[in-house]
């Protein structure tokens, strides 16, 4: 029998939270959702579906998962990540109930393939998809990376393995949420391209190729220490042409030219726009204590 605990994270999610516990129902063996005081349906909608609601105040998408690891009353062998939008298709869950309880010992962790469903469509090209992300592990040895955004969860020892079915990301909101969404996302990771920059925050947990999928560590090291050294307009551009071109977005139709240019020019763009007007304010401030100041005063985020 599979000893998996599944732990999602919700606000307002009452469109996704019944599709998503229902597509972990086959093989989940504990379900939590750590809920930042929805206003909505989504705890009502949990509960009733047999999952644990907890309440916590939000900070970051970090903190607020692994404060779920910290105080859920675990008790399965295995846990798993999952966000309130993403589904598990029927042969992942298969593969689950199938793999999990017959992985050597020196396996503690999984990785998984996700896709993304945009506008209705399959997300195929532009290097989209499979995105290789750490999203299974054993109770006790992984946790997640403290960063305002694009973090990951990392396993402490031994190694992964991939399974061959995907999940998917299918958010349902309409176009409108996902400019607004990918601004808030925008605001976050200019925080921590200047915190790394100036060292303003505390550097913790990290990706390496020994605890993560070779796939995210070396994305990660592309990303710090070559794009965001280029001026963003340049990188911008260059990434978004290499995307729709070079890995071939251009065959995702119309809503992936959408998805494309949002995704993977505009919001790369607007990352940067945000790196150099908060970079602007805080630059000529003296200490470290000062800039981090300013720095949570422009961008909201309690740094």
């Amino acid at each position: 029998m599979v000893s998996l605990a599944v732990l999602i994270l919700t606000f307002n999610e009452e469109r996704h939270i019944a599709r998503a516990l229902e597509s972990v129902a086959p093989f989940a063996s504990e379900v939590f959702v750590i809920d930042c005081f929805s206003t909505d349906r989504t705890v009502e909608i949990a509960r009733s579906l047999g999952a644990v609601v907890l309440s916590h105040a939000w900070v970051s998408h970090a903190r607020q998962f692994q404060w779920g690891l910290d105080n859920a009353p675990i008790t399965a062998d295995w846990i798993m990540r999952l966000d309130a939008d993403e589904v598990v298709e029927p042969d992942l869950a298969d593969e689950i109930l199938g793999k999990l309880p017959g992985l050597a010992a020196d396996i503690t962790g999984v990785d998984l393939r996700r896709g993304h469903i945009f506008l209705g469509r399959w997300i195929r090209h532009g290097g989209r998809y499979p995105l290789i992300l750490t999203r299974i592990w054993r109770r006790g040895q992984g946790r997640i990376e403290d960063r305002w955004m694009d973090e990951h969860i990392v396993v402490r020892q031994g190694r992964t393995v991939l399974f061959d079915a995907p999940f998917f990301d299918h958010n349902l909101n309409d176009l409108s949420f996902f400019t607004a969404k990918h601004n808030g996302y925008a605001t976050r990771e200019a925080a921590d391209v200047l915190g790394r920059r100036y060292g303003l925050f505390r550097e913790g947990l990290d990706l390496s190729r020994e605890a993560s999928p070779r796939h995210a560590s070396v994305k990660r090291f592309i990303k710090d220490h070559m794009y965001n050294r280029l001026p963003f307009p340049v990188a911008a551009l260059g990434y978004f042409l290499f995307r729709y071109i070079g890995q071939l977005g251009f065959l995702d139709g119309r809503e992936g030219m959408v998805y494309h240019v949002l995704q993977g020019c505009w919001y790369r763009f607007l990352v940067g726009a945000k790196v150099l007007e908060f970079d602007r304010s805080i630059r000529l401030l003296p200490t470290v204590e000062e800039k981090r100041a300013a720095l949570a005063r422009l961008t909201g985020l309690p740094l």
